[in-house]
């Protein structure tokens, strides 16, 4: 095959900090050879940038598969010193601009695939697509990938008007608290507990909260009057219809008697005429 038709792999890695060594194709894998040619990183924790070369040291990890066989890298990559003398980081692992994070085992873009095919399926669902395809992974790896992209990501801002909840991790044993954003419908924050405790310390740091609602639990209501006074309490619609139901039922069961005589055709009533029910005639 001519050169001008060949592919290229080194257009699909970082040119500036990775070079490719040697490539081979074993029965159900491919490993890629590679060696850092970066000159200087920053440092994951102060972001300072250093040239300081603290070593050296093989890395591998899994990138996209290729025709259902699974891609290794085994990177000679370089560790830095940070030459930050307040960072508390004494060296670290360059990330070759986000193309592997500091300790992860497979690159970030077959780090994307695994979490998007875990959000539409499930965990062990995700991990036996990714093990045909030629991802090795397994259920509790893509559960861990998942709450570290989780705890990644900025911290949701409260509006002005917030939902409150409780729910259960698990039916009559444990349960929490669910504080969602009423103009996004998105969730901010997850606490231990429904008796209002976790939830009076949240309010404390979010005094912009003008309105919330709630379920008609007093732990709740009572929280919330001590901590936001001045803020509207609404019940929701769930409730509310509850409140409803409840009340047509106390007031039809204050104007109606507990039983009623039915009248039979030949005008008599009493316990004595009630029909026994037989599966022949009354089915």
């Amino acid at each position: 095959m001519g050169s001008e038709s060949s592919l290229c792999l080194d257009k699909f890695y970082p040119e500036k900090d990775l070079k490719i060594v040697d490539a081979r194709e074993e029965k159900d894998k491919i490993i890629v050879q590679m060696r850092s040619v970066s000159g200087s990183s920053r440092c994951p924790k102060c972001g300072c940038a250093t040239d300081k070369y603290h070593g050296m040291y093989r890395r591998r990890v899994q990138d996209l598969p290729i025709l259902r066989k699974g891609v290794q890298l085994e990177i000679s990559a370089h560790e830095y010193e940070c030459i930050n003398d307040d960072c508390e980081v004494t060296s670290f692992a360059e990330t070759f601009n986000g193309f592997v994070d500091t300790y992860s085992r497979m690159t970030e873009r077959c780090a994307d695939l695994v979490c998007t095919l875990a959000l539409e399926t499930s965990c062990e669902g995700c991990a036996r697509i990714c093990n045909t395809l030629g991802i090795k992974t397994s259920g509790d790896t893509v559960i861990r990938l998942l709450l570290k992209r989780y705890d990644s990501l900025p911290a949701p801002e409260a509006g002005d008007v917030i939902g409150v909840d409780d729910f259960a991790y698990r039916k009559r044993h444990t349960y929490g608290t669910i504080i969602v954003d009423e103009r996004t419908h998105g969730p901010i924050a997850l606490l231990d507990g429904r008796d209002g405790d976790t939830l009076r310390g949240w309010l404390r740091h979010h005094k912009n909260v003008k309105v919330v609602t709630r379920d008609r639990a007093s732990a709740y209501a009572k929280v919330i009057e001590e901590e936001l006074p001045d803020a509207m309490q609404v019940a929701d619609r769930f409730h509310l219809h509850q409140n409803l139901l409840e009340a047509i039922k106390k007031a039809l069961n204050q104007e109606l008697p507990a039983t009623i005589d039915i009248p039979h055709a030949d005008g008599s009533t009493g316990p004595e005429r009630k029909c026994k029910k037989n599966r022949i005639h009354c089915g």
